[in-house]
């Protein structure tokens, strides 16, 4: 079987390529070898790879920066999204999208099920609905997986930058009216690639790891792990502050946990909690 993987270069890319399963012969294109907002560079690479499976790993994820530059946003997300699509489908191949858990507003206080209604609030999370909604129109062979807060031992995200404060002993202010699940990258590439050996799986499905939290509780979380590794010498305090004290250009959903059970019952496997991966990313990202 052979794959092609898109946004090589990311954070989900490159725990794709690291994680790929032996019977799988991997193409992995970062952005310099694939702009997937030029349907024919995305024709041309799809047609000379043959692959069987294209997994659209490519991405627009400053969250704001896209309000800032909203056409580069819908350009990459949405129309980059669905010209991968719609040339998978002229070669009769099937599409794994990869979706996020800002397609909804927050305003539940339930776990977000695929069927949920989306309702985006930022130009993100609408951009990435827009490529929910080419993928299903240019493919009639797709599986759309929506995660949350995803992060890794590389790559630009939130561990790193709560690390990189922690290791300078800057006090840090956290968002603590927030809650979500943080995902690893690592657990989210080897979810796909056991949907990858489901072709029967389709339509859109859930997958973040097991717990929840605020990006408080994950900063501290992270200084607790980082401390009983001996990646720091010392505590550096972490103060609570709500959305509002802590402006950003985006605004951002208040809950987003992703119900994963059909997902998780299709292959036979439950999430691990999300303290669990936190330690083990942890230690690599020395």
């Amino acid at each position: 079987m052979r794959a092609l993987v898109t946004g090589a270069g990311g954070q989900l890319g490159v725990e794709l390529l690291r994680t790929a399963p032996p019977h799988f012969e991997v193409v992995g294109l970062r952005h310099e070898d694939c702009d997937i907002t030029r349907p024919a560079v995305v024709a041309a690479a799809i047609e000379n790879h043959r692959p069987d499976l294209v997994i659209n790993a490519a991405a627009y994820t400053a969250v704001d920066e896209a309000e800032r530059q909203p056409e580069l946003a819908y350009a990459v997300n949405a129309t980059g999204a669905g010209n991968v699509a719609r040339a998978a489908q002229t070669m009769g191949v099937r599409v794994i999208h990869v979706s996020t858990d800002y397609v909804f507003d927050g305003i539940s206080r339930e776990p977000y099920h695929p069927e949920s209604a989306p309702n985006p609030i930022n130009v993100y999370g609408g951009s990435k609905l827009g490529g929910e909604k080419e993928v299903q129109a240019g493919s009639s062979s797709f599986l759309i997986i929506r995660s949350s807060w995803l992060y890794a031992s590389h790559g630009k995200n939130f561990l790193r930058t709560i690390l990189s404060g922690l290791e300078a002993s800057r006090t840090l202010r956290v968002v603590n009216d927030q809650v979500g699940v943080p995902t690893a990258a690592r657990s989210l590439a080897l979810t796909i690639w056991e949907c990858a050996d489901r072709p029967e799986l389709q339509g859109v499905h859930h997958w973040a790891d097991g717990g929840t939290a605020t990006w408080y509780d994950f900063a501290v979380a992270i200084q607790e792990a980082a401390l009983e590794q001996g990646r720091l010498g010392k505590a550096t305090p972490i103060e609570p502050v709500t959305s509002r004290e802590y402006q950003l250009a985006a605004p951002r959903p208040r809950y987003t946990v992703l119900d994963a059970l059909s997902l998780s019952n299709a292959i036979g496997r439950k999430p691990r909690r999300w303290q669990s991966w936190l330690a083990e990313v942890l230690a690599e990202s020395r």
